[in-house]
């Protein structure tokens, strides 16, 4: 089995458990999108994927993603930023992602919004929520409602801040069922944050290799899914 076979076979593997998640769940296999966590690993790697129809990829690092970007510019791709992300980062990825995930202070929300708006593009952005762990990224939760209400107000004229959910990076367990509360915590605070802005805020991009079938009954919208489809990542 060549490299490619491979890619795809795993490819197929993951979509298969995620459809199982979702049937115990009661959902529908399309309400979970699946973002292929594609960083450290070649630009050959996610052409193989896009060629067995995998469309969405999630990068953590702003130079490397945007390389892989311009190697695969005739690739039917929608890039993801997934990692914690420098205000002076910002200019560099406004635009360039069809979603931001990591969204987590009032400082980088007015230099998204400023750059966006240079561009004179809605970037859309997901909060990164710290689930009570000191050395994850991430917003306090008791600064979620402000930071919120700003990201909403940085939205004028179709251009700035598009917020659309929340994200989080759970504490690491050793069994997947461990991580379900935290999850369904996520989905509360979502909840209650759509209701008091008054807006909708369809997701909820949580889980991974790990618990990705645990967060999809949970309610996630988005997994963040890189070593079962990629393998172990390469040394960098």
């Amino acid at each position: 089995m060549n490299r490619a076979e491979e890619l795809a076979k795993r490819l197929a593997d993951v979509k298969a458990r995620m459809a199982a998640a979702c049937a115990r769940a009661g959902r529908a296999p399309d309400s979970v999108r699946l973002v292929a966590v594609s960083k450290f690993h070649p630009a050959s790697d996610i052409a193989a994927l896009a060629a067995a129809g995998q469309r969405e990829f999630g990068e953590s690092y702003a130079q490397e993603a945007l390389a892989k970007q311009d190697a695969l510019v005739d690739q039917d791709i929608l890039w993801h930023f997934i990692g914690g992300l420098q205000t002076k980062k910002a200019r560099q990825v406004a635009g360039r992602f069809a979603l931001i995930h990591s969204l987590d202070s009032e400082k980088l929300a007015r230099e998204l919004a400023k750059r966006a708006c240079e561009a004179r593009i809605l970037q859309p952005v997901l909060i990164e929520v710290n689930m009570g762990e000191e050395q994850k990224a991430g917003v306090e939760e008791s600064d979620l409602i402000s930071l919120a209400e700003l990201a909403v107000s940085l939205k004028k004229q179709g251009a700035g801040l598009d917020l659309r959910g929340l994200m989080c990076l759970p504490p690491v367990f050793d069994e997947p069922e461990e991580a379900r509360p935290v999850f369904a915590y996520l989905g509360e605070l979502r909840d209650d944050l759509s209701a008091r802005l008054g807006i909708p805020l369809p997701e909820l991009s949580m889980g991974m290799t790990g618990d990705f079938e645990a967060a999809i009954e949970e309610g996630a919208t988005i997994v963040r899914i890189g070593t079962s489809i990629f393998g172990p990542r390469p040394a960098h």
